[in-house]
């Protein structure tokens, strides 16, 4: 007599054919046979409890942006699956790979509207690029088998829907799974050398060229430094692309449009030539129509081609080929006096970050928690950004290189994506710190998976900034103008909130607790235990380069000064006196 296996152990085994290590999710009725594999596989395969499906789906879809590798969540039938759909939408948007498992009422009760049955793939349509409900039992490890490829493929969620009493069944207990072929592997085109020259005469020509570098240029770091270098032009990151670049390279300008620098929002706005290395930027509708400019676009996925400017020119190939093609075929430019001025423009933006975190007086405010943080986070530390003010603040504050790597949810910028990001970096990278810096209004939707954190004993730096407001969205309301509205946020004290949990919890009211209360963290991280610091700041707007007012040439003086006194910034320059110093044409 033929060997046998359950469906769902089966399933379980494609899994881990595949190398995956955890499955995200919470228990359900309609997913009890896959609960029963689980329990069998659990030598193998790795059961993470989440208190919230969305922090499950949020996890796997952090594990995809931090490994490569698939990610992997459930749900349950009706709310459970529904639940998924915000961390699901997360992997579209940032183009990773997620599976997610969806539970069904048996097979026998389907079309009856039995309790919490409903059609589940209609739900998925829009979210998956793979989205199918096994029909059979013997069907079902060799469909989970297809989805990994297709998510692979098509760097999207995959989503199989599985009516519970299938998974109890025996069925033949082979191989399903086709592992032994990878399905992550792309072969880049190759890149003409004559194309990267076309590119090289076009940067010499320009005026005032940008490289507009994103994440696929990550493993090239050094080679573009000496690129910009080499060529005198500056480089401009998105968000994606923190601490690909060092911070502390003379030649980054930061980020552009509002969580972004002075700097770069002033190149942005007079270059007359933009190289977008590997970058997907989704602010392209607002920074790219100012004012004409030639636009370069070095792509791996054909299909992106001028979906964000006009293309004046583009190449099918690695963002890291045709850096180092640049570099090779490139000839030193003389010292640019637009480089120059750039680079000072950027060295004051940075002095006066610092300037703010120096500060040693009361109020706290958040500058001075990114201090603290910068001061004790490990080369290689990990760090988990929430949506909402920290997403500027983290971008100008956050001291990175590219040994560490910066998680958020980027383009669908889900608030409560630090809590599930944090556990994911932990579990993914265990030797690693791992920091969820969050606000108030995003933790308070995933704090109660601050439970997941202490049940499976990870050692999370969980740093709530609190001020009682939601201040991004105050932010928006006053640049339309309108008054503000739905924005006050009810205060908590979130560390009692994580006493109650289990967690060590300090709360920090004035400045001169801080220092402290970041040893005492660090002392619970070191000892292998979650920790929440609950900093009480202001709802201090920071500077908003977006409506930058530090030339009255553009505005007045009046005009000027007062925006100056209100981000305290008196000692800022505009770009044109870069200009002027550097004797920039």
């Amino acid at each position: 007599m033929s060997k046998t296996i359950e469906a769902s152990v089966a399933m379980l085994k494609v899994l881990e054919a595949w190398d995956i290590k955890q499955v995200y999710g919470y228990a359900g009725g309609s997913f009890n046979s896959t609960m029963h594999a689980l329990d069998v596989e659990q030598a193998r395969l790795q059961y993470i409890q989440v208190r919230h499906e969305q922090v499950g789906a949020l996890a796997a879809a952090a594990d995809a942006k931090l490994t490569g590798k698939i990610g992997v969540a459930f749900g349950s039938a009706g709310p459970g699956a529904v639940n998924m759909l915000n961390g699901l939408y997360d992997a579209k948007e940032d183009h990773v790979p997620v599976l997610a498992l969806v539970g069904q009422v048996a097979h026998t009760n389907m079309n009856y509207d039995y309790f919490q049955e409903f059609a589940e793939e209609p739900m998925f349509s829009d979210v998956a690029v793979f989205n199918r409900t096994i029909m059979t039992p013997e069907s079902l490890p060799y469909v989970i088998d297809k989805a990994i490829r297709v998510a692979y493929k098509e760097k999207g969620v995959a989503v199989v829907t599985i009516p519970n009493d299938f998974g109890y069944v025996e069925i033949p207990d082979v191989p399903y799974d086709s592992a032994s072929v990878p399905a992550n592997v792309v072969t880049a085109p190759a890149i003409p050398a004559d194309q990267v020259q076309q590119v090289l005469a076009m940067i010499k020509a320009a005026k005032y060229p940008v490289f507009h570098v994103g994440q696929g240029s990550r493993g090239a770091t050094a080679a573009m430094m000496q690129l910009a270098d080499r060529l005198q032009v500056p480089i401009i990151i998105t968000g994606l692309a923190k601490g690909v670049i060092p911070d502390s390279f003379a030649g980054n300008m930061g980020s552009a449009y509002r969580a972004a620098s002075k700097a770069a929002d002033e190149l942005m706005a007079i270059t007359d030539l933009v190289v977008s290395i590997g970058a997907d930027y989704s602010f392209a509708q607002i920074m790219y129509t100012t004012h004409q400019f030639k636009y370069v676009q070095i792509e791996l996925d054909s299909s992106k081609f001028g979906r964000h400017h006009h293309l004046d020119y583009g190449i099918n190939g690695d963002a890291k080929d045709f850096i180092q093609q640049a570099l090779t075929l490139s000839e030193p430019a003389a010292p640019s006096p637009y480089y120059q001025a750039a680079q000072a423009d950027m060295h004051a933006w940075k002095q006066y970050l610092q300037k703010l975190s120096d500060r040693t007086t009361d109020p706290l405010e958040y500058e001075q928690v990114y201090r603290e943080i910068n001061r004790v986070a490990a080369a290689d530390a990990i760090f988990a950004m929430d949506v909402g003010d920290n997403t500027i603040n983290s971008f100008r504050f956050l001291q990175m290189n590219p040994k560490q790597k910066l998680l958020t949810s980027a383009l669908f910028a889900t608030m409560g994506a630090g809590v599930p990001g944090a556990i994911s970096a932990k579990m993914s990278y265990p030797e690693r710190q791992a920091f969820n810096i969050a606000g108030d209004g995003a933790f308070s939707m995933v704090m109660q998976d601050l439970l997941t954190e202490v049940k499976y004993h990870l050692p999370i730096f969980n740093i709530v900034t609190s001020n009682q407001t939601l201040n991004f969205i105050k932010s928006e309301q006053e640049d339309v103008p309108q008054p503000y509205f739905g924005i006050d946020l009810i205060g908590a004290d979130f560390a009692k909130i994580a006493e109650g949990m289990g967690v060590k919890g300090i709360k920090v009211t004035h400045f001169d607790e801080l220092h402290a209360a970041f040893e005492t963290a660090m002392a619970e991280i070191n000892a292998g235990r979650p920790v929440l610091i609950d900093c009480k700041i202001t709802a201090k707007r920071g500077l908003p380069v977006e409506i930058l007012d530090v030339d009255p040439a553009k505005t007045s003086a009046a005009s000027v000064a007062a925006f100056k006194h209100q981000y305290d910034a008196e000692e800022l320059q505009p770009l044109a006196a870069y200009f002027e110093e550097f004797g920039v044409k």
